[in-house]
């Protein structure tokens, strides 16, 4: 069958710049997806650029999964550029019209030089965003996307910009997304979890009372903050919801989460006093928790020395970890747990303040997780949970 000529007009904006000339659009999902369809799919193994520059750096399918529910929230947006690199030979810009008209290649002296729609550009960044898209349902409206197109740019320039772009790129302090919830409006599992970080940072007589990095450094003036936002946000959020996204995007529409079955309660077992807007009581339950922890082994909990782990994030992270079975262990999900409870469990456990150590306990997973099945070992919970 023999394939026919495809014409795409696009406006746009002609930019001067060192590098040489590009172009700024705003291009919809569909057309993006369309023209990037090859490129993306060779994103899987590998493609050009990393080729020519000996790396590897293939498509996440995770994160494509994730962005690609986000990109069905009804605040979800996309303000950087995506990135493409297009053949002379399928772009021509019409000055009269501010238009890039973008077209197949059909014709070529050399018939492995022809150039089918769906692999008219290249991607130079924004791969995830674009394989993501084609989750997008059509349904939620329209999605333009910004897009900075190069044509006709070699591939010594297409490796630079791929370079320069994934190089320079600024990570975002987790820390400082999830204090940002607090100026949202609307309710959230990332926005109650925030405020309850703050609320333990901030009351002198919390097991966390000015402990917590709420930007993820240190705050001026202050000298026992072991802890950052994101390590308490990211391990509280578990419990009260599986899908984060999705809870805050139904709080957006106006809508209230769905508390789940008995199955899934058994993993969020905060979920029904998230759902019923107890935030108080997820606080003190928190609270009691560490509070026993505190009381239990106050020297490991007070102490500021090298070599310290159960008031540092590994630590955390398994007591976390930890206070799962043992909130099960006392009560229903929803209910509430005393100081008294937990730390009738904690005395189980012949673990002293000396034990909690890097040399036992090392940083990473190893550490937060062998103290974890400590933990659940000493405590015997391990045989009512396995």
């Amino acid at each position: 069958m023999k394939e026919e000529k495809i014409i795409e007009r696009v406006s746009c904006i002609r930019v001067k710049q060192p590098i040489g000339e590009f172009y700024i659009a705003s291009m919809s999902y569909k057309l993006l997806t369309s023209i990037t369809s090859f490129d993306v799919r060779r994103m899987v193994r590998e493609r050009d650029i990393e080729t020519y520059l000996g790396i590897q750096r293939p498509l996440d399918e995770k994160r494509v999964r994730e962005i690609g529910e986000y990109v069905n929230t009804v605040d979800a947006c996309f303000p950087t550029s995506v990135i493409l690199a297009i053949d002379g030979n399928c772009a021509i810009f019409d000055e009269k019209k501010n238009e890039l008209v973008l077209t197949n290649y059909l014709e070529p002296e050399d018939f492995d030089e022809k150039i089918h729609f769906i692999q008219i550009a290249k991607v130079l960044d924004g791969q995830h965003r674009i394989a993501a898209l084609k989750h997008f349902n059509s349904n939620n409206g329209d999605f333009d996307v910004n897009v900075s197109i190069f044509v006709d740019i070699d591939i010594d320039d297409q490796a630079y910009i791929f370079s320069t772009v994934n190089l320079q790129q600024t990570k975002v302090n987790r820390s400082l997304v999830f204090d940002l919830f607090d100026l949202a409006k609307t309710r959230s599992p990332q926005k109650v979890c925030h405020n309850i970080a703050v609320a333990l940072d901030k009351s002198k007589e919390s097991p966390f009372f000015e402990r917590i990095k709420r930007l993820g450094v240190s705050t001026e003036g202050r000298f026992g903050e072991l802890l950052t936002q994101a390590t308490f946000v990211q391990s509280l959020l578990p419990y009260l919801s599986l899908n984060p996204l999705r809870d805050r995007d139904l709080y957006l529409r106006g809508k209230k989460p769905e508390l789940g079955n008995t199955q899934e309660l058994e993993k969020v077992f905060l979920r029904k006093l998230f759902l019923d807007e107890n935030d108080v009581e997820i606080t003190n339950i928190i609270w009691n928790y560490f509070d026993a922890v505190k009381e239990r082994w106050p020297n490991a909990w007070n102490a500021t020395g090298k070599g310290q782990m159960l008031n540092r994030t590994n630590g955390f992270k398994g007591l976390m970890q930890f206070f799962k079975p043992a909130y099960t262990y006392f009560s229903k999900p929803g209910g509430s747990v005393s100081k008294e409870k937990f730390l009738e469990l904690f005395e189980k456990i012949n673990l002293t303040d000396d034990d909690f150590n890097t040399t036992n306990y090392p940083p990473g997973a190893a550490g937060h997780g062998g103290l974890y099945k400590d933990l659940m070992r000493k405590s015997g919970l391990d045989v009512l949970f396995g």
